[in-house]
């Protein structure tokens, strides 16, 4: 029964992520080396590419910074007491609940050029929807619990005695969270980086619908695949499709390699 069992899941692997990548590869190498390389160089796949690396490394960021500091709340905060801390934990759960395609409506139904607040930013001259900031906001949503809740549990586990004896010490709040906290969930940290990196990269739903897709202007890597197939540009598709989900095996075999060491940390504490 137990070789059933991995003999389905091995097949189910190949079914569901082996094949398709296979099935990527070839359609990418259909025309040869040079017609991977022609579809990469375009000025539309760079320019893409360049709009997609910059969104992820402002929500990795962002994030970074965000997740830390509610994560903290979270755990450490006296004020989050009865009914708070479910709430606040439900809010921070509500992009893996909501689809994509819906987190990108409301930033379009708050910030839209009809809307109050989208008038008033394109009267200051800051564009919201259809420009960069709208693409960040709505990969920001998506990605926002990936930092947090790798950090919570960890925090948890580790619990508040160093701390506490720090500041009895006579440390201020931000030395001892850089000489004391720090130290304790950097590892937590970077893999959340890295999972909130990932997950930006290949992000699709929630920034179509906030860039509008416009070629050389608000095109990601991920919408230039969709604009691409739509056009029966399919080794072009298949080509840029190839790069991320390259990229996507690097990041993954990074964060195998932290996730070790952010477990090698945890045992040793």
């Amino acid at each position: 029964m137990r070789s059933l069992f991995i003999l389905l899941t091995v097949l189910l692997f190949v079914l569901i992520l082996v094949l398709p990548f296979l099935g990527i590869l070839a359609g990418a190498g259909a025309e040869g080396f040079a017609a991977i390389y022609e579809a990469l160089m375009r000025p539309e796949s760079l320019h893409a590419l360049q709009v997609s690396f910059i969104i992820v490394l402002i929500v990795t960021l962002c994030n970074g910074v965000l997740g830390i500091l509610f994560s903290l709340q979270m755990v450490r905060g006296p004020w989050l007491a009865g009914w708070l801390r479910p709430l606040l934990n439900a809010i921070v759960d509500l992009p893996f609940a909501v689809s994509p395609v819906i987190g990108g409506l409301m930033i379009i139904l708050l910030f839209g050029p009809n809307t109050l607040l989208g008038a008033f930013f394109e009267n200051v001259g800051f564009k919201i929807v259809f420009a960069l900031p709208g693409m960040v906001m709505a990969t920001i949503f998506v990605t926002f619990p990936l930092m947090i809740r790798e950090l919570v549990p960890v925090l948890t586990e580790l619990g508040q005695t160093a701390e506490e004896a720090s500041a009895t010490l006579g440390a201020g709040p931000i030395r001892t969270f850089f000489r004391v906290t720090w130290p304790s969930i950097r590892w937590a940290v970077y893999y959340g980086l890295a999972l909130t990196a990932a997950r930006a990269i290949g992000e699709f739903g929630a920034v179509l619908v906030v860039s509008g897709n416009i070629v050389k202007q608000t095109q990601t890597a991920t919408t230039l695949v969709y604009q691409d197939s739509i056009d029966q540009n399919l080794v072009a598709a298949n080509s840029v499709a190839l790069l991320l989900g390259l990229i996507s095996i690097v990041i993954l075999l990074f964060l195998e390699w932290m996730k070790k060491r952010k477990e090698d940390q945890l045992h040793a504490h």
